[in-house]
């Protein structure tokens, strides 16, 4: 029971024609073996916020 659907039901079939198609994966990040994750903000913080 999604809101959304039970709001709009005309926007939404009852049911679906099945799974979507397999895609081949556009995009993916190359890992670099024994890298440490990088520790840092992921936005700029000022020093008094950082705490």
């Amino acid at each position: 029971d999604v809101p959304v659907v039970r709001d709009f039901p005309k926007v939404f079939p009852e049911d679906l024609p099945g799974l979507p198609p397999i895609r081949p994966v556009e995009f993916q990040i190359d890992l670099v073996p024994g890298a440490a994750p990088v520790a840092r903000a992921p936005y700029r913080l000022a020093p008094s916020e950082m705490k």
